[in-house]
C-alpha cells in the first residue's frame, strides 16, 4: 500500500462476523485499532472524514452476488481507492450454549443471507428447527448464547467469544463459498503493479448512442484486457440509467490499460477509476495470459516503434 500504511481500520460491524474475520488476516489491521461501523455507509464515511485510515466492507459473495449497498456507496461522495482485496471460505457452524442433539434443537438464530446459504442443510439435518432472523452473524451467536434461540449459524470467530459449543462445523450447501471484500482509502498513488493485478471501475454510458455497452467493452478488448465482472446497478436519476462496474486484469500503471482508460474517458458519460491492486488467491493459480500480441511487452514494443518513427529513425 502506497504511503503510510494505516493504523486505524474501521469495518462492518459488528464484532464477531466475517468482516472482522477478513480484516484480520491483514497484517496492519491484527496491530492496529479496529473498530465496528454499523453500517457500509458509516464505515466508508469515517475514512471520508478522516476518522479512520481505511475501512474494510464486503463487495461480493460467490453464492449470493454483489453488496448493492457497497457499490452504491462507491460512486457517491467523494472518493474511495480499493487498495487490497481479501478473499475467504464462508464456512458457517452451528453452535448452542452446550453440545446438544440436532434433534432437540427447535429454534435457530441466523442472518438472512447464512441461513439462505445453508438452506438445504438445514432442510436435512434439522428440519424440525425454526430459523429466527437477525440482523448479523455475531447478534446470531449472541442470540443462542442469551439463550434467547436454542443454536445459531454463525461465524466460526463468534464461538470462542460467546463462550459457544459447536455443534456442527462447515455448515453449507456449497462447500467452496467465498466472500470478496475491499479495503477503501482516501485517493492516493496506487501501489506498483504486481504482475497479478486488478483494477475496478465504474462507467456511465451515453444513454443516447446505439451499441454504447459494446463499444466499453470494445476498448478493453482490442487491448486483451480480460474482463473478470460486470454489474449494473440503477443510478436512481430515471428507470433505464445505470452505472456498470467493472473489473478488469491489469494495473493502471500499464501501458495498455492506460490506453484503455483514456479510450473509455472519450466514450463514457463518466468514468470513476476505483482503484488498482493485488488480486488475492486463494489458491496458487497462474494469470490469464494475453492474446497474442497484446502483451505489455507488444504494447512497450509498438509504442517504442512509433517513438523512433515520430523521431525519424527508421533503421
Amino acid at each position: 500500500m502506497p504511503g503510510t500504511p494505516p493504523t486505524r481500520f474501521v469495518y462492518l460491524g459488528p464484532e464477531g462476523t466475517f468482516t472482522e474475520a477478513a480484516l484480520r488476516t491483514i497484517p496492519a489491521a491484527e496491530h492496529g485499532l479496529r473498530t465496528p461501523a454499523r453500517s457500509v455507509p458509516e464505515a466508508l464515511e469515517a475514512v471520508r472524514t478522516g476518522d479512520a485510515d481505511a475501512a474494510l466492507v464486503p463487495l461480493e459473495n460467490s453464492v449470493g452476488g454483489a453488496v448493492p449497498v457497497t457499490l452504491d456507496e462507491l460512486v457517491t461522495g467523494s472518493p474511495l481507492i480499493i487498495t487490497r482485496e481479501v478473499v475467504i471460505p464462508v464456512e458457517f457452524v452451528l453452535a448452542a450454549r452446550s453440545l446438544t442433539p440436532l434433534a432437540g434443537l427447535r429454534s435457530i438464530a441466523a442472518h438472512p443471507q447464512a441461513s439462505a446459504q445453508c438452506r438445504g442443510w438445514l432442510r436435512a439435518n434439522v428440519p424440525d428447527a425454526v430459523v429466527v432472523d437477525v440482523l448479523s452473524n455475531a447478534a446470531a451467536a449472541i442470540s443462542a448464547a442469551k439463550g434467547e434461540q436454542d443454536a445459531a449459524l454463525c461465524a466460526p470467530i463468534g464461538v470462542s467469544r460467546n463462550g459457544l459449543a459447536v455443534l456442527a462445523d462447515k455448515v453449507a450447501d456449497r462447500a467452496d463459498a467465498v466472500t470478496r471484500f475491499a479495503l477503501l482509502t482516501r485517493p492516493g498513488p496506487p501501489a506498483e503493479p504486481t504482475g497479478d493485478d486488478v483494477t475496478s471501475l465504474a462507467v456511465s454510458i451515453r444513454h443516447d448512442q446505439v451499441g454504447a455497452l459494446l463499444s466499453v467493452l470494445t476498448e478493453l478488448a482490442v487491448r486483451g484486457i480480460n474482463l473478470s465482472r460486470i454489474e449494473s446497478r440503477p443510478t436512481g436519476e430515471q428507470l433505464g440509467t445505470y452505472v456498470f462496474f467493472l473489473d478488469c486484469t491489469g494495473h493502471v500503471a500499464e501501458p495498455r490499460f492506460g490506453e484503455a482508460l483514456q479510450g473509455l474517458r472519450r466514450i463514457c458519460a463518466d468514468v470513476r477509476f476505483l482503484g488498482s491492486y493485488p488480486r488475492h488467491r486463494l489458491t496458487p493459480e497462474a494469470p490469464v495470459a494475453s492474446p497474442r500480441g497484446l502483451s505489455n511487452t507488444d504494447f512497450a514494443d509498438s509504442a517504442n516503434w512509433l517513438a523512433r518513427i515520430r523521431a525519424g529513425e527508421f533503421s
